[in-house]
């Protein structure tokens, strides 16, 4: 297993029956762009049974934080949801991913599309300094199928505005929108029809999309990634070619092509 190390469960929390998310502690050799991945697992029956996940804490934090569905017969999730502090778990050495903002052209205003777990790396995104610095407004939109879902809603609403370092750029430029389709709430329906709408607009106050000055990152289902890339391409704007090279929008390739 020498493409993995071992690290410790540090803190378990369970969202609803189908939603869990985890801290782990981390290797001081760890570096990694917010919007990375890595691959994690458990050792099963002598062998290691991995998958990528999204870091969902900032590269400055000590410790990892991932988001997970639960699969009752998933082969991994179905043994990673009963994790507990103090467990181990394995780590590849490497993080990787397209979805960073080093691939953004410079904009004004920075989209955040998030269904489901998705919404991961866009955790590490709000909380890194230089996304404010690029950015004038960073609007999140996170679409979910029930309220409970709504993973971290609690934190990204009323503590991290109150952060020590990121509280005064955080509430005078992120702004919030969770949409639930399957239940009553203050908005409801699929994100991409917010969008196309207008109604988006219209709740937050702000001009719709335009590729000449917004930039836009997409993570969500492969259905999800594709919809919202031809809307995007409808409307004007250039993905980015490859790793490395800057567009009007980015997807997580690897698992866009999954």
């Amino acid at each position: 297993m020498a493409s993995f190390s071992e690290v410790q469960i540090l803190d378990v929390h369970h969202w609803n029956d189908t939603l869990f998310s985890f801290k782990t502690s981390r290797h001081d050799s760890l570096r990694f762009r917010n919007g990375h991945f890595v691959m994690i697992g458990l050792e099963v029956e002598g062998k290691p049974l991995m998958r990528a996940y999204s870091i969902a804490s900032p590269n400055y934090e000590t410790h990892l934080e991932f988001l997970s569905i639960k699969v009752p017969n998933g082969p991994l999730t179905s043994r990673l949801q009963h994790v507990q502090p103090g467990d181990r778990l394995l780590m590849g050495h490497k993080t990787v991913g397209t979805l960073v903002i080093d691939d953004l052209k410079p904009g004004k205003r920075l989209f955040l599309f998030a269904t489901g777990t998705g919404l991961a790396p866009f955790m590490s995104i709000i909380q890194d300094p230089e996304t404010y610095e690029r950015f004038e407004h960073v609007v999140l939109i996170h679409g979910v199928r029930l309220v409970s879902e709504l993973a971290y809603a609690e934190f990204i609403r009323d503590s991290l505005p109150k952060h020590e370092l990121l509280g005064e750029m955080v509430s005078a430029q992120l702004i919030y929108y969770p949409t639930v389709t399957r239940e009553a709430f203050t908005h409801s329906g699929r994100l991409t029809t917010a969008i196309e709408s207008g109604q988006l607009f219209r709740d937050i106050g702000q001009a719709e999309l335009d590729p000449s000055s917004d930039r836009v990152m997409i993570c969500g289902s492969p259905a999800m990634l594709k919809e919202s890339a031809d809307m995007l391409n409808q409307r004007g704007f250039q993905i980015s070619p490859s790793a490395g090279e800057q567009g009007d929008y980015v997807i997580e390739r690897a698992f866009a092509e999954r």
